[in-house]
């Protein structure tokens, strides 16, 4: 992955791998990451409706959007003054609120071929995908076919990872909410056949078990993929077709396909890195392995996101009338949160993969978003409200634009009358830092198969804590590149923390200002710093 943007810990790479550096190149399809995390005005709309309604008088410009609507205007100069700072060539953005909707493109597709941006081109949406899945899953759930609450071995009988006990125990349930416990960033590319999946799975018996099914939420690619076997196992097709089937034909997701051979004749948004302030096309950041679809494979469209988001604040129905879910399940997906922590903001925990977000007014936002080397894309809504928000972007410059309208309050306070909870930095004692000092290491393996470690040294400073982080990648890469070899050597860059309540971080550029992120801090049964969570990712405490 080539990430131009400051180190890990900022705002800016907040889906970067455990540890993974600023400015450096990783490796040529880079990671799946979690998802994108939320975003003066004087306009608050706090009296919004409950629920979101059909939309009575769509506004939606395919390109032009209704500049004319204050609230959109302003949203339309934010986005094109960050796709100006950040070298963004191309973005889509799609609103839904008080039954209206919004939808615009911005910009190009591609800076060597420039094809303007409408609200059907299609982007790598990554992450966003984990939300079919669920709802496919849920499908079968009202089906009868399967359960949230079995254990994974009633579906896959000869699952495994490295611990048994943790192999027999895990659930549905805990596949979807993130707390599986074993090693989640697996990224191993198991070739384009229709066993990629299966493949994938099998070999998932070599992950480390990092905490007990259940216990504790750590964000994990793999326990996705095996949600997606299990899809493919209980349909007997393959997920790509099954997902097809359950959610997105019946809901007319026409722009929305797993592979790049079903999008020939639509307006594609290439992918870019940014080098030297300016947007560069990157073709090599477009594959991605087959093996990763249930996690993070779908190519949509922003009009199709938005319709994502409607359906999934209406009762359940498609346009044609037909039923799809349950209210209740619908409502079961965005409730009923595993362990809580932090994934870039606090959360409540994970729903049936939907992030559930609190708020400081009490109203709870549902959210994901993705990431895929230049594709950054955001997405939340907030029930109570009405609101939906979705964002398409064609450059690793959009992490900075998703975090302004997805992290920040700017967007939820203009739109849906709520905010963050308040993250105040208090300045803490030598003795009171001394706990959280020390060593912590994460792990990843790599889409050619090899671990890669990252390296934390945190230490006290001024009543914050302040340090390095090391990437350190296997020298021998066996089928790589020369450049591929070059990216996943060691590299090194400082990182800083400064607490706001117990066991929770602000994260900080190197200057020491805080960017928007949050971390915290996971301690053990002994009562002991055992982890740091630090991008949903669990960074294992190192004690002498």
């Amino acid at each position: 992955m080539n990430e131009d943007l400051p180190a890990a810990g900022s705002a800016t790479d907040l889906h970067a791998p455990p540890g993974l550096p600023g400015r450096t190149r990783w490796s040529r399809r880079g990671f799946l990451s979690a998802s994108a995390a939320v975003g003066c005005a004087a306009v608050s709309l706090g009296q919004a409706p409950g629920a979101a309604a059909s939309p009575a008088s769509a506004v939606q410009g395919g390109g032009t959007g209704d500049t004319g609507n204050s609230l959109f205007s302003a949203l339309d100069a934010k986005i094109q003054e960050g796709m100006r700072a950040y070298a963004i060539p191309g973005a889509a953005v799609g609103v839904l609120l008080n039954g209206q909707e919004y939808v615009k493109g911005y910009g190009v597709t591609n800076v060597d071929h420039p094809v303007p941006v409408d609200g059907d081109t299609v982007f790598r949406v990554g992450s966003t995908t984990k939300t079919f899945t669920g709802t496919a899953m849920m499908r079968l759930v009202e089906r009868g076919d399967v359960e949230l609450d079995a254990p994974v071995r009633r579906y896959l009988p000869g699952f495994s990872v490295a611990d048994p006990s943790a192999s027999a125990q895990v659930t549905v349930r805990q596949l979807l909410n993130h707390s599986a416990g074993w090693l989640g960033d697996d990224y191993e590319d198991f070739g384009p056949g229709d066993d990629a999946l299966a493949r994938f799975v099998a070999s998932m018996a070599r992950l480390p078990q990092l905490t007990p099914p259940g216990e504790v939420f750590a964000y994990n690619n793999a326990a996705l993929c095996v949600a997606g076997r299990i899809i493919e196992v209980v349909t007997g097709t393959t997920y790509e077709a099954a997902v097809r089937d359950l959610v997105i034909d019946p809901l007319g997701l026409d722009h929305s396909r797993f592979s790049s051979d079903e999008i020939v004749g639509f307006n594609v948004a290439a992918s870019h890195s940014v080098v030297d302030g300016k947007a560069v096309l990157e073709p090599s950041f477009w594959p991605q392995p087959r093996s990763l679809a249930p996690t993070g494979g779908l190519i949509s469209s922003v009009r199709d996101q938005l319709s994502w988001a409607r359906f999934h604040l209406g009762d359940g129905t498609a346009p044609d009338g037909s039923r799809l879910l349950s209210r209740a399940s619908l409502e079961q997906m965005r409730s009923r949160p595993g362990p809580g922590g932090t994934l870039v903001v606090e959360l409540d925990g994970m729903g049936v993969t939907w992030m559930l977000r609190p708020t400081a007014q009490g109203r709870r936002i549902v959210q994901h978003g993705g990431t895929w080397p230049g594709q950054i894309s955001g997405f939340l809504m907030v029930p109570s409200r009405g609101f939906a928000l979705t964002l398409l972007t064609n450059s690793e410059g959009g992490t900075r634009l998703r975090d302004e309208l997805f992290t920040d309050d700017w967007a939820l306070s203009r739109y849906a009358g709520v905010t963050n909870l308040p993250a105040t930095e208090e300045a803490l004692s030598g003795q009171e830092l001394a706990p959280y000092e020390g060593r912590y290491l994460a792990q990843r393996i790599n889409d050619k198969g090899a671990v890669e470690d990252a390296v934390i040294e945190l230490a006290r400073h001024d009543g914050r804590l302040r340090g390095t982080q090391t990437v350190k990648g296997p020298a021998d890469v066996p089928g790589a590149s020369s450049e591929e070899e070059d990216s996943v050597q060691d590299q090194t860059s400082e990182v800083q923390v400064a607490f706001y309540r117990p066991g929770f971080a602000l994260d900080l550029d190197p200057d020491g200002r805080p960017v928007g992120t949050r971390s915290d801090f996971v301690r053990g049964p002994d009562g002991k710093v055992a982890w740091w969570r630090n991008h949903g990712r669990l960074h294992r405490h190192q004690t002498q």
